[in-house]
Formats: C-alpha cells, structure tokens, sequence
C-alpha cells in the first residue's frame, strides 16, 4: 500500500493538443487504504495556466496541489 499523497488536481495534455483538468478526491477506507475518485472536467484550456486559474477560481485549488502525471 502507497503512502504517496495524490494532489487532488491533475492537468494533461489531451491528442488535440487541449489541456484537461482533473478533479481528484482521496477518502481512506476502514484499514487506511487511499481510494481515489477522479472526475475529468468537461472544460477544454489552450494552456496549463488557464487550468490552473480554472482551478482557483471554481474548487479554490492553491499553489502546490497541481500535477502533471
């Protein structure tokens, strides 16, 4: 069982070449293992920045809870 935090927002890159955001939320289950619920966003963003600003604006995401894998 993984210890690693999951940083609850995810950006990728789509094949159009589209940034997408992901919402992700990690609950623990009765013995302490993480189960992570991901929920892609319909919005599409020419760059990370504006899913990044997307983020701020809509869930009050904060510096350090974004990655890219």
């Amino acid at each position: 069982m993984s210890r690693d935090t999951v940083r609850p927002f995810l950006i990728n890159k789509d094949a159009e070449g589209n940034f997408r955001l992901t919402v992700r939320d990690t609950r623990y289950n009765s013995q302490g293992y993480p189960i992570v619920t991901a929920n892609l966003q319909a919005e599409c963003f020419k760059t990370a920045t504006a899913a990044r600003t997307f983020a701020r604006e809509n869930f009050r995401a904060e510096t350090g809870q974004f990655a890219t894998k």
